[in-house]
Order: C-alpha cells, then sequence, then structure tokens
C-alpha cells in the first residue's frame, strides 16, 4: 500500500498572507504530498474560500497537489464547479484532487442560503454527472430536477485525461455514491474502526455495481499535535469537537509525540486508508513548528514502514 500525507486547513490560522505562503513553503519543499482546503462560505471565523485557494496554490507551487475537503456540490452551480477545476488542472499541469460530497447538515450555509437540506443528495448527484460529463464531452444536454442544460461546453479539458473523482461522506448514499462513480473515497471526522466499516461497504457496494476502486484510493485524516494533551489549544478544539459531532475526540485526535502520531496512521492503514490529510493544530508560528516536526519526525518513518511504489512506465 502506497502511503501519502497531506495536510489540510479549515480556519485560517496565519495573521499575514506571508506567513501562509511561509506554510506553503515549508510544506512544497519538507515532502509533503498535498494540501487540502475546507470548504466553507459562510462563516464568522476567517477560512479561505477554497476554489479561490486552491488556484493561488497552483500558481505557488510547482510539486504539491491540492485539493478541496470536499466541494460541496450542491451549493455551487455544477458548470462553473466543472470549469474552475479544469482551469486549475491546466494551470497546475494536472496537479488538482477533485474530492466532492453533499456537505454536512449542520453547515451554516443552508440557512442562510435558504437552500432544504432535504434537496442536497439528489442535487450533487445531478452536478456530478454534469461535472463528470463536462470534464469528457464537447457538448451536454441534460434535464434533471435542479438543473436543465442545452449544448454546454468547456475548453480546455482537465489535463488528466481521467481526472479523478473522490467522494467525501459516510452515509449509506454515500457509500452507493462512492461506488457508483467515485474513483476514491475521502473520510471526514470517521474514526479508524468508522473508516474500516465504510472501505469494505464501498468495496461490496461497488462489486455489486461492476466496478473496482484501487485499494490506495480510499483517505482519511485527523488533527495532531506534538505536546501534551492539556495544553489549552487541544483541550479547547476536543471539546468543541466533541460538542459539534458527539464523538469521542480522543479516538480521532492524536496527540504526544511522532510515535503516537504514526501509531494513528497505522490504525487507519489497517483500516484500509493509504491518503492521508491532517490537520496541524496551533497558530501563526505554532503552525510552523507543527509542520516542521511532521515533516521531520514523522514523514520519514512513513516512508520506510510503507514505501512509495515507483511510478509504472509501462
Amino acid at each position: 500500500m502506497s502511503v501519502a500525507i497531506g495536510l489540510g486547513l479549515m480556519e485560517f490560522p496565519f495573521a499575514t498572507a506571508a506567513d501562509y505562503w511561509r506554510w506553503v513553503d515549508l510544506c512544497e519543499h519538507g515532502g509533503i504530498d498535498s494540501l487540502w482546503q475546507t470548504d466553507r462560505v459562510v462563516s464568522r471565523q476567517p477560512i479561505l474560500e477554497c476554489m479561490t485557494a486552491i488556484a493561488a496554490l497552483a500558481g505557488r507551487t510547482r510539486r504539491l497537489k491540492f485539493g478541496v475537503n470536499v466541494i460541496s456540490v450542491a451549493l455551487r452551480d455544477p458548470v462553473l464547479v466543472a470549469k474552475q477545476c479544469a482551469t486549475i488542472d491546466v494551470l497546475s499541469d494536472g496537479r488538482l484532487l477533485p474530492a466532492f460530497g453533499i456537505g454536512s447538515p449542520l453547515a451554516p450555509e443552508w440557512k442562510t442560503l435558504n437552500v432544504d437540506t432535504r434537496t442536497r443528495g439528489r442535487r450533487t448527484d445531478e452536478g456530478l454527472e454534469i461535472i463528470q460529463r463536462l470534464w469528457r464531452e464537447d457538448s451536454v444536454d441534460f434535464a434533471g430536477t435542479y438543473y436543465r442544460l442545452s449544448g454546454a461546453s468547456i475548453a480546455p479539458k482537465p489535463v488528466q485525461a481521467d481526472l479523478p473523482l473522490w467522494i467525501g461522506g459516510a452515509s449509506e448514499a454515500a457509500i452507493r455514491r462512492t461506488a457508483r462513480i467515485g474513483t476514491g473515497w475521502q473520510a471526514g471526522g470517521e474514526t479508524p474502526d468508522d473508516a474500516a466499516r465504510v472501505v469494505a461497504a464501498i468495496k461490496a457496494a461497488a462489486t455489486d455495481a461492476g466496478r473496482s476502486i484501487d485499494a490506495d484510493h480510499y483517505g482519511a485524516g485527523f488533527p495532531f499535535y506534538f505536546g501534551d494533551a492539556g495544553d489549552r489549544i487541544v483541550t479547547e478544539a476536543m471539546a468543541a469537537y466533541e460538542k459539534r459531532t458527539g464523538r469521542d475526540a480522543k479516538r480521532y485526535f492524536a496527540l504526544g509525540d511522532a510515535d503516537a502520531i504514526l501509531a494513528r496512521i497505522a490504525e487507519y492503514v489497517d483500516a484500509g486508508i493509504s491518503k492521508f490529510i491532517l490537520r496541524p493544530m496551533g497558530a501563526g508560528d505554532d503552525m510552523l513548528a507543527q509542520t516542521r516536526q511532521l515533516i521531520d519526525a514523522v514523514l520519514p518513518q512513513v516512508a520506510n514502514r510503507w514505501p512509495r511504489r515507483p511510478k509504472s512506465t509501462a
């Protein structure tokens, strides 16, 4: 199994853009596989708009891959999303990792934008069909419940001829959606036990649908912190997580030293996960320090324990 470690952001933890780019440069040169931005349009906390952020990453970096964990399709126009993804993929020479989902029903956007959460699954299914077809076809006609298109087209197409389509979510509907059209699955707040259940269900559903998903196309993530579990930043974050989700933060957060973080990665690997979006805890210089420790103390152990497979030249 080929294990890759990416990093993700939700809130913007930097005082200035220069501080953010210092962090990005550290990831670019330190061997981080990919960077991910949360999709959140409405918030009181500082959160970057996801598509704008990854477009900027495409211009700043030369090696890193990047994506959104995950794009809430029901809140966005699918033709615009297809065009944005294609443009970013072209300008980054094929480094985009698109991941899509229906979005959390607890997100503030639904109420603020007056969108019925009961329709988000059906809107997402229609939107994903439009996005996929626009990436592949020269002219798209579509007559659905929520979207209607006549002769829609985008150019240029994505550089990646088969642009990945990773699906997020752990509901039965998300499992069926992944099995039916996904090329990979990206967890949200699932623990290793949760992830193992979902991975097994997706594999079974994909077999029933006459499809298969590559074994190393299952992803998950968790917050990490080098330091004491009693530190204020940790206790506040864990309390907020448990209040928001009702889940036990101890089974999700990885706290302590490099061995503790590596052990949590191993739990997910045992569950069938090989692609990771880890979230460093901290702000400003602390954020950079946490990332440096991950690069120096964890990435070498990951490379030794789960060596990356060489790309096929066939």
